[in-house]
């Protein structure tokens, strides 16, 4: 069952977003040379609970952190770790969330570790404009089908694949509830967008190949092909008015 909000609640939602965003920016400002995910993943707990929020993420399903981090070909699901060291050209993923008065805000970003490729950078922007192609065909009166197909298509033009096995979702008191929000589909299908709908729109796009792999640790995922991987993700709230974004705090992050 698909849960719609009402202006109030869309609001309690946004609260919970802004932490969300902001300790994301925290983790941004962090990325370098010589950092450790486990301190990352620390410097996020910190913040979310000095904000009198709940990492989401701490226990969810028996994870053990505040965020997934994930870096090169690791897609999503990384585990913090002391050894996990950030080294010159990565690209490394963090998905976090917080729980606030009852309402959760779930974002994700790839961020560059000093210089990196042209083609990490490359995957890095295209998978930042597909969430955005993904936003613009979030209409009342389309379909989820709409969303999708807006997305995989500027990742195909762009000669990445769009992750299949894993997609976006509903978001609200829970931070997985209905729908289900894939990075592909047909245009016309799916489900009827309606005003009050809060969503996780997510592309994950790799490199090489679509398809992906669990590692042993339950949690990690990485590309099957051991290309790079990235993801960018935002909670939005479709309105009669448009397209709120509930995680962003600063434009262009």
């Amino acid at each position: 069952m698909i849960h719609l909000k009402n202006s109030a609640q869309i609001a309690a939602m946004k609260d919970a977003g802004r932490i969300t965003g902001e300790a994301l920016l925290i983790a941004r400002d962090m990325v370098r040379p010589g950092v450790s995910t486990y301190e990352i993943d620390m410097a996020i707990r910190h913040y979310i609970e000095k904000c009198g929020a709940t990492p989401t993420f701490l226990g969810y399903g028996g994870f053990p952190a505040s965020a997934c981090i994930s870096i090169n070909d690791e897609v999503i699901h990384g585990i913090p770790s002391k050894k996990r060291i950030l080294r010159e050209g990565d690209i490394v993923k963090i998905d976090t969330g917080a729980t606030y008065k009852g309402y959760v805000g779930d974002s994700a970003r790839t961020i560059p570790v000093g210089n990196v490729s042209e083609e990490a950078r490359k995957l890095i922007e295209v998978t930042r404009d597909s969430f955005w192609a993904g936003v613009e065909a979030l209409k009342v009166g389309n379909r989820l089908g709409d969303v999708g197909s807006a997305i995989d298509e500027l990742v195909r033009k762009n000669g990445f694949s769009t992750v299949k096995r894993y997609v976006g979702h509903g978001v609200g008191t829970d931070m997985h509830e209905s729908p289900d929000v894939p990075n592909f589909g047909t245009p016309g299908r799916g489900i009827r967008l309606c005003a009050g709908m809060t969503i996780a729109i997510e592309p994950m796009v790799n490199v090489g190949t679509f398809e992906v792999k669990e590692m042993s640790d339950g949690w990690t995922v990485k590309t099957m092909d051991g290309s790079l991987s990235a993801h960018y993700e935002n909670t939005v709230a479709l309105t009669s008015d448009g397209v709120l974004i509930l995680t962003e705090v600063e434009k262009g992050f």
